[in-house]
């Protein structure tokens, strides 16, 4: 049995320039935080049968993979030539549906240990990028770079997304007590709403290819709060990130109608009234979590958050990204006890040039 631990991420700045149709034309730009809330895969190779086995929130039970309904894991399988005999078993700390990225998660953990299981290790980069191509030409989900390198590398990093699809990566040179600052003042709150993400993605990216002046002028002022973004927390100014959080709202508002409901922009509002200098709803938004940024007034918005019926999640960062954290198995199928907490491969060049 191999076991994967994968974190689900927030977006600080630049979100929606990782979209292929905006940044083949323009370039992207993400800046984003890995959390210590995970996507647990487990996989195994049973010795009874050479049926496929995917539990998740349904539970499948099939005779080759290409019979699978989950087609994250299809393509997973499919992509490492694995047909049959195989169980896979994912876990999660947040469900689906809440903007935190869990999709590529689930992609990013599941090829890790497909990956160890052939002892094909790849880095995190390779496997990153591999995880785009599955859900971006092979699966058509109309989604974005960023989710799939976060969940690899952790930390807070830094995408610049080249037209060509090429991904410069680094961590954010930020010293520990902004971070720790950053932590504190950034609170969390579940909406208690799931959301498909792909119709609003859909509305941005079609807005970009027909060149509509709202949406592409809108993305490139994104763009630019993320750089201005990056500045804020590298010189330690992490009360500008908050202020630069509400500007990032208004933009985001005008990507599509679907990303905030009445309820959503109230409670925007309620925050604002109760000590947020800014804030935002996870990925593509329309649900999910509430993030708002504040300098000291902690307890009033936890309080009007509650009272509003939200949920807070705490948290602290991640700094490890994708990690394997028990691998059961050696190359004959048996098992035995090879190594606990064994992080996936770290390349020193993260660059690379994707087909995606």
């Amino acid at each position: 049995m191999i076991i994967t631990r994968t974190p689900f991420r927030f977006t600080l700045g630049g979100g929606g320039t990782d979209l292929p149709t905006y940044y083949s034309r323009f370039g992207g730009f993400v800046v984003s935080a890995a959390i210590d809330k995970y996507m647990f895969i487990a996989v195994n190779r049973p010795i009874v049968d050479d049926l496929v086995r995917v539990k998740y929130s349904a539970s499948e039970m099939v005779e080759s993979t290409e019979s699978l309904r989950h087609e994250l894991a299809r393509s997973a399988l499919q992509h490492l030539g694995i047909g049959n005999g195989i169980e896979v078993i994912s876990m999660a700390d947040i469900p689906a549906g809440t903007g935190l990225g869990s999709s590529s998660c689930y992609m990013v953990g599941l090829l890790s240990a497909l990956y160890a299981l052939k002892r094909d290790y790849r880095t995190v980069a390779e496997i990153a990028e591999t995880a785009c191509h599955l859900e971006m030409n092979v699966l058509k989900k109309p989604i974005g770079k960023q989710d799939q390198y976060i969940a690899a590398f952790g930390g807070l990093t830094v995408l610049d997304i080249a037209k060509n699809g090429r991904v410069n990566v680094r961590q954010a040179n930020v010293e520990y007590e902004t971070l720790d600052e950053l932590n504190r003042n950034t609170l969390i709150f579940y909406t208690g709403k799931t959301r498909q993400a792909e119709e609003i993605l859909k509305d941005q990216s079609q807005g970009v290819e027909r060149s509509d002046a709202l949406i592409t002028d809108s993305l490139h002022q994104i763009k630019e709060i993320g750089y201005r973004t990056l500045e804020a927390l590298e010189s330690g100014n992490v009360d500008r990130f908050g202020l630069l959080m509400d500007d990032h709202w208004r933009l985001k508002l005008k990507l599509s109608s679907r990303i905030a409901d009445q309820r959503l922009l109230r409670l925007y509002e309620v925050g604002k009234e109760n000590g947020a200098l800014g804030g935002k709803v996870t990925g593509a938004g329309g649900g999910g979590f509430f993030v708002f940024y504040t300098n000291n007034r902690h307890h009033q918005l936890r309080r009007a958050m509650l009272a509003e019926g939200l949920r807070e999640l705490r948290y602290r960062f991640d700094m490890e990204g994708a990690k394997i954290l028990v691998n059961l198995t050696d190359s004959r199928g048996h098992y035995e006890h090879r190594q606990l907490f064994w992080p996936v491969a770290r390349d020193a060049d993260h660059g690379l040039s994707g087909s995606c």
